[in-house]
């Protein structure tokens, strides 16, 4: 079992409330608690945990072979916006590459939300060039994705 078959972050519930949790540092705190709780109670899990990689007190017994296409879309949400969706591997790092390579190419980063599903990283960003919807897919954007995700396999 991974971190995302049993953790789906973008579901989490108050209890007290029955509203959903967005607050970015509650979230962290419940899935530490998670992975301490694992740790302590299911030793053999931590050989599960983080893709496969050395972590907590078993290491795994093999490596996990990540083969997954990368998936980009862009859509206008509005005139002074686009959401662009990303879905590939996990992998360390993810997150700041991903921003990196949009901020290189001079494209504002309005909001994201980032959430893992097992190996399988799911992004949404809104995203605006000079203040405007970003239009037409980027091709510049999609060939630098493309040779990321590929330079990790």
């Amino acid at each position: 079992m991974l971190m995302g078959d049993f953790c789906d972050c973008d579901g989490v519930e108050s209890s007290s409330t029955g509203r959903k949790v967005d607050k970015p540092e509650l979230l962290k705190a419940i899935r530490l608690t998670i992975i301490n709780n694992l740790l302590q109670y299911h030793p053999e899990s931590s050989a599960q945990l983080t893709m496969g990689a050395a972590f907590g007190v078993m290491p795994p017994n093999q490596t996990v072979d990540v083969d997954m296409e990368t998936c980009i879309s862009i859509k206008d949400d509005g005139p002074e916006r686009s959401l662009l969706y990303v879905e590939t591997a996990d992998r360390p790092g993810l997150l700041v590459d991903l921003l990196k390579i949009i901020t290189d190419i001079n494209v504002a980063v309005e909001s994201g939300e980032f959430n893992t599903e097992g190996l399988l990283a799911k992004s949404k960003f809104h995203v605006s060039y000079k203040g405007k919807a970003v239009g037409k897919p980027l091709q510049q954007l999609f060939d630098k994705w493309k040779n990321l995700a590929g330079s990790y396999e």
